[in-house]
C-alpha cells in the first residue's frame, strides 16, 4: 500500500530549500535541458488552458528525468488582479511522483514594464513576468540591442510576448552558457527571459 503523500507548504518550502544546494542542482539540471537527451530531461512546452471568464490561465509543468529518477508536475493559475487585491496574482503547486509506479509522494506550495532607457549600457536584465504570447514588460528596443538568454528556446518562442512581439533574437539558452557552447557577454547589456520550467521545480522538489 502506497505511504500518504507529505504536504509542504510555503513556510516549510523557504525553511528547507537553502541556495547552496538549490543553485548547484539548478545549474546541473539547465545543462542537461540544454543538452537535448531524452534520458536526462523529457520537458515539453507548458500546456495551457484560458481561464477567460476569470481573466486568467492555467498551465500544466510537467518533466521526466529518467537518470535522476525524477517525475513532477506543476500546476499554475495565473490571474489579473485589481489593484489592491489581496489575493497573489500566481498560484502554483508542484506534484512529485514516484516514476517507479506513479504514486503521489509529496505536494509542494508553491503588468510591469520596463524601458531601454532606464537601462545602463552593460546592465543584465532578469525578466520573470509576462509568460503569454500577449503579454510584454520589455520594450521592444531594449530587446533587440540586447544579448537574449532564456530557459528554454522553444518554450520562449512559444510562450514569451517580449520575444514574440519584439521579433529578438535568442541568443542561446542558460544551459548552452553552462555546458560552455555558448558565451555569457558579460560586457554587453543581456536579458535572461524566464519563463520557468518544470525541470526547475523538479530538482527543487527532489531536494
Amino acid at each position: 500500500m502506497a505511504e500518504p503523500p507529505v504536504v509542504i507548504w510555503e513556510q516549510e518550502v523557504r525553511s528547507l530549500l537553502h541556495y547552496r544546494d538549490l543553485i548547484p542542482s539548478l545549474e546541473v539540471a539547465l545543462g542537461k535541458f540544454s543538452s537535448r537527451d531524452s534520458a536526462e530531461v523529457i520537458q515539453p512546452v507548458r500546456s495551457t488552458i484560458p481561464l477567460q471568464k476569470h481573466s486568467g490561465f492555467m498551465g500544466l509543468m510537467p518533466t521526466y528525468m529518467e537518470r535522476d529518477g525524477i517525475l513532477t508536475t506543476k500546476f499554475v493559475c495565473f490571474y489579473k488582479r485589481q489593484e489592491g487585491s489581496a489575493l497573489p496574482a500566481v498560484q502554483a503547486s508542484v506534484v512529485l511522483l514516484d516514476p517507479e509506479n506513479g504514486n503521489l509522494k509529496a505536494v509542494m506550495d508553491g503588468e510591469p514594464v520596463l524601458y531601454s532607457q532606464w537601462i545602463t549600457p552593460g546592465a543584465h536584465v532578469a525578466a520573470v513576468g509576462a509568460c503569454r504570447p500577449d503579454w510584454r514588460e520589455l520594450d521592444d528596443v531594449l530587446m533587440k540591442d540586447a544579448i537574449v538568454y532564456v530557459d528554454s528556446r522553444e518554450g520562449a518562442m512559444t510562450e514569451s510576448g517580449d520575444i514574440i512581439l519584439s521579433g529578438a533574437e535568442v541568443f542561446a539558452e542558460l544551459g548552452d552558457v553552462i555546458n560552455g557552447s555558448k558565451a555569457a557577454h558579460r560586457e554587453r547589456t543581456t536579458v535572461f527571459k524566464s519563463l520557468g520550467m518544470g525541470v526547475e521545480d523538479a530538482v527543487s522538489a527532489q531536494l
